[in-house]
């Protein structure tokens, strides 16, 4: 199968260069993560639209930064980094991303990438309810945003 990757822009708060976003996204499954496959669905949003989604899908009130929907076939995690493949989507709040970058002294360009990268380790069945698990995750997370970033120009996410 390899690697497929649609990403849709649904929001207009920012103008996103999709087509880097894409490369960055298949950089971090093939050259990162080496999954021999993976099937993913990236929907760039707005506020109104995730806060919809957070509220009908988990019951959540508001917005949130990423939400991921898990559609991998049960059994078939298995190889090196612990999965054959992965199937999912992932719903990215660029409004968000906004927001937390100002909090975190970043861009939303390199938050938008963090939000992809958080999303695609939760499908390779990474937990960030509890505290141990969750430290772990942010480890990884960190080190997979630090290559990508050292790889591609997060800041050309913003398209002109």
């Amino acid at each position: 199968m390899g690697i497929v990757i649609s990403i849709q822009n649904r929001q207009r708060t920012c103008r996103v260069n999709a087509a880097l976003l894409k490369r960055i996204t298949t950089n971090l499954l093939h050259e990162q993560l080496e999954l021999p496959s993976a099937e993913l669905g990236i929907a760039l949003v707005g506020d109104a639209e995730m806060t919809r989604i957070n509220e009908h899908f988990l019951k959540h009130e508001g917005s949130t930064d990423v939400i991921t929907f898990d559609h991998t076939e049960p059994g078939t995690r298995k190889s090196k980094r612990g999965t054959v493949g992965i199937h999912g989507e992932l719903f990215v709040c660029v409004d968000e991303a906004i927001r937390q970058a100002k909090g975190f002294k970043t861009s939303w360009q390199s938050e938008v990438v963090r939000y992809v990268v958080h999303g695609v380790l939760h499908l390779l069945g990474h937990d960030d309810k509890h505290a141990k698990p969750r430290q772990e995750m942010k480890r990884e997370e960190n080190r997979l945003v630090a290559e990508l970033a050292q790889r591609f120009k997060l800041s050309q996410l913003a398209r002109q």
